[in-house]
C-alpha cells in the first residue's frame, strides 16, 4: 500500500474538517484532507436557515442568552461549560467568516442580517430574538465555498474521492487511517501525528431523512470498532419539516420568517403544544406535535403530514392578529428573496409553489447530538474519565462534546463546526511539534482489506439494498420520534436479523475494483447496521425521556438517575459485537451556580422536569 505521511490528517472535507484544516495549517502544521467527496459537495453545503451568533444587530442580544438557549433547548443534558464556549466564540467566528469572504445579507444599515429561529431567545427565555446570520437560505453553501477557497489558498492538500475505512491505533495511539482511492480500489495508508474525524452524522438509517446518500456514519463506526465508546447515541434529532416523503430539509428558517404550521382543520396547531413560542418551538415539540396531530387523524387527508404555509397573505393575517408591527409584514418579492433555494426544492419536487400554495412536510431524521466523544478542544476521550486517546481528534456532526445535550438547538451545527473545528486545529498545530511519530504496525491495514475481500466474494443471497431497506424501515417504525420498550426491543431483534445476514449472506453482483459503487454501499451498510444497534441499545437503556428521546412508557425526566450521557463500548468483535452501556459519565454542570443560574430559576425549578409534549 502507498504511505502518505503528513502532520495533521483531516478525514471528512465539511465545515468541521476544513476549519480545523485551516488552522492546523495556519498554525504550521502539514495538514492533508482525506474525502470521500469532492469538498464542496459535503453536507455542510446542505445548511439553509443560518448560523447562530449574538450579535445583537437587530435585536438586543448577548452570548449569556444564546448559552442559556443551547443549554435548555438540550434539556440540560448539554455540559455547560462547553455551551459557553460555543456561545462566545461564535461572535468572532461569524465576524471572521465574513472578513473571508462570506456574503451574508446585510441590514439596511450593512451590518449582518439575522432572522428568528426556534429557541432563540433573550432574557432568559423572556422574548425571541433574531440571532441566525443568514445567506439568503444557503448559509452552509457559502461557509463550505468560503473555507474550501481559503484552505487552497493556505497549501492544504486534498485527497478527494479517497473514503477512509479503518483508524491505525498503535498502543493506545491514533498513529493514522486506511482508506480505499474510490477510482482506483487500491488501499492507501495516511500517517499522521494528530488525526481529525469530521465525517459527519449517520442519517441513512432512518428511511425519510434530510441526510445525504454519503452520511453513513463512517467515522463514529470506525471509531466504535477500534475502543472508542460512542456517546448520547439515544439521541437523534428528527427535524419537524422536511418535504413530505422525500426528507429533504425544508429550514426552520421558514417559520422564522413568518412561516405557520397548519392541521386539515386549518388549525395553527402549535398554538396548543407551545403557547408562547408556537411554531418556534425547539424542534423535539415540533415535530412531537406533529406526530400527535397524526395520530388524532388531522393530518392533512389523513397521510401523516401537515401543511407549512409562508404565503404572505397567511403570515400577515397571524402577524396582524399578534400586533406585529407593518415593518414585519412580507409579500411576494419578500418571499423570493429570503428563501430562493426552498421555493425552487418545492417547485421542482412537489409542483408546489410556497408562494400561492402551503408545502406538505413531515418530520425528517435530520441530526445525531451523539458521536465520538471529545472535550472542548476536540480530542477524542475513551471513557467517563476523560482519558485521552493520543492522536484523535473529531469534531462536527460525529463528534459529541456534548455542547448540543439531548437536542441541538436551531443554527447550532453551523456553530459548532467553526467554533470546535477551529479549536481542533489550534490544537492539532500545537499537539504535532510536541510529540515524535508513532511507528506503524507490518501489518497495517491487513484486517480492513480481508473485510472488504469477504465483501466481494460473498456468496450469500442477501443483496445490500434489501438489507439496508429494512434497517430503514425499523428504525424508522421502533426507533423514531416516539419509543416504547417493545418497539425498542422489537428493533433490536430485527436489526440482529439483518447483521446476521450481512456478515453471513450477503452478496454482491459488481467485483470489480475501479469505481465499485455496490462494494462500498455494501461496506457503508456495515457501519449503519452497527451505529443503528448501538442507537437502539442505549434508547432501551435510558429509561427516562429526554429532549429528542421520547420514551411514551417513561414520560418524565429523570435527573435522579440519567443526568448523564450515555457511553456505549464495543467489545471489538466486528462481526457479533457485544454492546455495554453506561451512564457514568456525569453532566457538567459548572456554570449551573454562575451566570445562568438566575436565568434557569426563572424558568424552573432546579431539573423540575419541564412539560413535554404527549
Amino acid at each position: 500500500m502507498q504511505i502518505h505521511k503528513h502532520d495533521a490528517i483531516i478525514i471528512g472535507a465539511g465545515g468541521a474538517g476544513l476549519m480545523a484544516a485551516l488552522y492546523a495549517s495556519k498554525g504550521g502544521a502539514d495538514v492533508a484532507v482525506v474525502s470521500k467527496l469532492y469538498p464542496t459537495r459535503s453536507h455542510t453545503g446542505t445548511a439553509q436557515g443560518g448560523i447562530g451568533a449574538a450579535l445583537g444587530n437587530l435585536d438586543d442580544d448577548k452570548p449569556i442568552y444564546h448559552t442559556y438557549d443551547t443549554i435548555k433547548g438540550g434539556d440540560y443534558l448539554t455540559d455547560q461549560h462547553a455551551a459557553k464556549i460555543l456561545a462566545e466564540n461564535a461572535v468572532d467566528a461569524v465576524i471572521e467568516l465574513e472578513h473571508m469572504g462570506l456574503p451574508f445579507d446585510r441590514t439596511s444599515a450593512m451590518r449582518i442580517s439575522q432572522r428568528r429561529f426556534g429557541g432563540h431567545t433573550r432574557e432568559f427565555g423572556k422574548e425571541l430574538v433574531r440571532r441566525a446570520c443568514h445567506a439568503a437560505d444557503r448559509t452552509g453553501h457559502m461557509i463550505l465555498q468560503t473555507l474550501y477557497q481559503q484552505c487552497i489558498k493556505n497549501d492544504v492538500t486534498f485527497f478527494d474521492e479517497f473514503q477512509v475505512v479503518d483508524m491505525i491505533v498503535v498502543d493506545g495511539v491514533c498513529a493514522g487511517v486506511v482508506a480505499i482511492e474510490l477510482g482506483t480500489g487500491e488501499f492507501h495508508i495516511f500517517h499522521g501525528k494528530a488525526n481529525f474525524f469530521a465525517t459527519g452524522g449517520w442519517g441513512r438509517c432512518w428511511s425519510v431523512t434530510s441526510n445525504a446518500h454519503a452520511l453513513t456514519g463512517d467515522g463514529a463506526a470506525i471509531a466504535l470498532r477500534r475502543g472508542v465508546p460512542l456517546q448520547d447515541m439515544e439521541f437523534f434529532q428528527f427535524h419537524p419539516t422536511g418535504i413530505y416523503r422525500m426528507g429533504i430539509l425544508i429550514t426552520e428558517g421558514v417559520r422564522g420568517e413568518g412561516g405557520v404550521l397548519i392541521n386539515d382543520r386549518g388549525e395553527r396547531f402549535m398554538e396548543r403544544y407551545a403557547p408562547s413560542a408556537k411554531d418556534l418551538a425547539s424542534r423535539d415539540v415540533v415535530s412531537r406535535a406533529i406526530y400527535l396531530e397524526t395520530r388524532a387523524g388531522r393530518s392533512i387527508k389523513n397521510r401523516g403530514y401537515v401543511h407549512l404555509d409562508i404565503r404572505p397573505q397567511t403570515v400577515n393575517r397571524y402577524f396582524a392578529e399578534e400586533g406585529k408591527d407593518r415593518s414585519d409584514f412580507i409579500d411576494d418579492a419578500t418571499v423570493e428573496r429570503k428563501l430562493p433555494d426552498i421555493l425552487d426544492f418545492c417547485r421542482t419536487y412537489l409542483g408546489v409553489d410556497p408562494v400561492h400554495e402551503p408545502m406538505p412536510v413531515q418530520p425528517t431524521a435530520h441530526y445525531a447530538m451523539g458521536g465520538i466523544p471529545t472535550n472542548v478542544e476536540a480530542e477524542v476521550v475513551i471513557d467517563a474519565a476523560g482519558t485521552l486517546m493520543p492522536g484523535a481528534f473529531a469534531a462536527g456532526e460525529t463528534a459529541c462534546v456534548s455542547v448540543h445535550g439531548a437536542n441541538r438547538l436551531g443554527t447550532n451545527s453551523l456553530v459548532d463546526l467553526v467554533v470546535f473545528g477551529r479549536r481542533g486545529g489550534l490544537r492539532m498545530a500545537d499537539y504535532v511539534k510536541s510529540v515524535d511519530w508513532t511507528d506503524l504496525p507490518k501489518d497495517a491495514g491487513a484486517e480492513i482489506q480481508a473485510e472488504f475481500e469477504r465483501i466481494r466474494q460473498g456468496s450469500g443471497k442477501s443483496r445490500p439494498g434489501e438489507l439496508r431497506a429494512k434497517m430503514q424501515q425499523t428504525m424508522m417504525d421502533n426507533v423514531g420520534v416516539f419509543r416504547t420498550q417493545e418497539t425498542l426491543q422489537q428493533g433490536m431483534n430485527d436489526l440482529a436479523e439483518l447483521r446476521e445476514r450481512f456478515y453471513n449472506d450477503l452478496h454482491i453482483d459488481d467485483k470489480s475494483r475501479v469505481f465499485n459503487t455496490d462494494l462500498m454501499e455494501a461496506w457503508e451498510l456495515g457501519c449503519l447496521l452497527d451505529l443503528a444497534d448501538v442507537t437502539a441499545r442505549a434508547a432501551s437503556e435510558r429509561k427516562e425521556s429526554r429532549g429528542a428521546h421520547s420514551r411514551e412508557d417513561h414520560q418524565q425526566r429523570d435527573d435522579e438517575n440519567y443526568l448523564a450521557h450515555s457511553l456505549a463500548q464495543h467489545d471489538g468483535n466486528w462481526a457479533a459485537p457485544s454492546i455495554q452501556t453506561s451512564f457514568d459519565k456525569k453532566v457538567d454542570l459548572s456554570l449551573w451556580e454562575a451566570e445562568i443560574a438566575q436565568g434557569i430559576a426563572e424558568d424552573q425549578q432546579k431539573f423540575r422536569p419541564k412539560e413535554r409534549v404527549y
